[in-house]
């Protein structure tokens, strides 16, 4: 085990609890702002970006013993705000891009690409991490951290790790000035039904995604 690993399971818990929090509230607060730009191409840098740095908490998390909450019955919150206006922002500054492809689960045999959103996959996120930081700003830091730490394995490492990966590909094909025709088509060696979703999902990001980003006129 390395160094940097010993000592994100080993330190003391309220710092670590105050460093996770740092970065999670960092990433609320710039995913925030950024759906409030006028442009994609002004989007999608600090979208990769943050969701990078947020998924370092998440290794954290990961890596870090398991966290037991001081109560059997997770406190009520009260009413949480809903991220649909962040959503919808999302959805509209990014419609050519938004949708993309993702294998759901690589450890399941012979599983299909299926169509998600970047819009989506950011909102989810902001959800599960406001809870857990409405838990840490009532004082209940051992919740928060059992929260973040559950969700990241149950829900917001996956969509992140999905959502960082579209972004990641989205930067590539502009960086390395690639032709999205190549992606035309999803091979997935498999006779599934959601045959007409891969194959949709493929065509969006051929056909839509390159023109507003300057690749290549859309067709």
């Amino acid at each position: 085990m390395s160094d940097a690993t010993l000592n994100s399971v080993t330190q003391d818990p309220d710092d670590f609890a105050v460093q996770i929090a740092d970065q999670i509230k960092t990433f609320v607060v710039a995913v925030t702002e950024v759906s409030k730009v006028d442009e994609p191409e002004q989007a999608v840098p600090i979208l990769l970006l943050q969701v990078s740095q947020l998924l370092l908490a998440g290794g954290r998390l990961g890596a870090h013993e398991d966290v037991l909450p001081d109560e059997r019955y997770e406190p009520d919150l009260g009413s949480e705000p809903d991220a649909d206006g962040l959503r919808e922002r999302y959805a509209a500054l990014l419609e050519p891009i938004d949708i993309y492809s993702e294998v759901f689960d690589p450890y399941e045999p012979r599983t299909p690409p299926v169509a998600f959103r970047i819009s989506d996959g950011l909102a989810d996120l902001i959800t599960d991490l406001r809870h857990g930081l409405a838990h840490y700003e009532a004082g209940r830091t051992t919740e928060a951290l059992w929260w973040w730490q559950f969700s990241y394995f149950s829900n917001w490492g996956s969509t992140a790790s999905a959502t960082l990966r579209a972004l990641q590909s989205l930067v590539a094909h502009i960086r390395l000035n690639q032709p999205l025709e190549e992606l035309d088509g999803l091979d997935t060696d498999q006779d599934t039904g959601d045959d007409a979703l891969a194959e949709e999902a493929g065509r969006v990001m051929a056909e839509e995604i390159a023109g507003p980003l300057g690749l290549r006129p859309v067709k």
